[in-house]
């Protein structure tokens, strides 16, 4: 082949790449945009979520800080305020002093806080980290299984259930919420009834 022939062979070579990069150029832009990325899922952090209707009691076991098993049925005839938390969860600590106040204010025969720690050490870090805030209202609750997240269907940490008298969820808040609020404790109150 001589040197004319080569030439003509690599002209035609550089027409045909050319082309294939124009119309991949064109059909990139004839082609329809992608559809855009779904919104996401708005949780409603921090607000009151209430049932529609009030299902079955919620049955929940756990331990307390001696390792003695508890049971939500043990807290009937009051209104409960359950709290899923975990040392390691920043919203969870910022969150701890309100559930501690409001446990102060309201707590009696009527009603309470039950915060469950869904820490896998256990007792061995829930018991220090509950006495280095001062929170005295709150006993330590553990369920290092996490089976307390499953039975109440929480997506994330925190989450709290309000449940009524009979263990019924009246409504929940998914992340923090200032539970020592007017707002929080008008509805707590509501709840508690006279």
């Amino acid at each position: 082949m001589n040197l004319a022939a080569l030439r003509l062979v690599a002209a035609l070579v550089a027409l045909v790449l050319a082309g294939v990069v124009l119309a991949l150029v064109l059909f990139d832009r004839m082609a329809p945009p992608p559809p855009p990325a779904p919104a996401p899922q708005a949780r409603n952090l921090g607000q009151w979520q209430p049932v529609t209707a009030r299902g079955e009691p919620v049955a929940l076991d756990f331990v307390d800080g001696e390792g003695a098993a508890r049971s939500l049925a043990e807290w009937r005839g009051r209104v409960v305020l359950v709290n899923l938390w975990a040392t390691w969860c920043a919203p969870c600590v910022e969150e701890m002093p309100a559930l501690d106040r409001i446990a102060a204010r309201l707590g009696g025969p009527g009603f309470d806080v039950v915060a469950i720690s869904v820490d896998r050490q256990g007792a061995a870090v829930v018991a220090p980290f509950l006495g280095k805030l001062g929170l005295s209202r709150l006993a330590p609750y553990l369920d290092p299984s996490n089976a307390a997240v499953r039975v109440l269907g929480a997506p994330g940490l925190p989450v709290s259930v309000v449940l009524d008298r009979e263990g019924r969820e009246l409504g929940r808040v998914l992340g923090a919420a200032e539970w020592d609020s007017p707002a929080f404790e008008a509805l707590l109150r509501r709840a508690i009834g006279p």
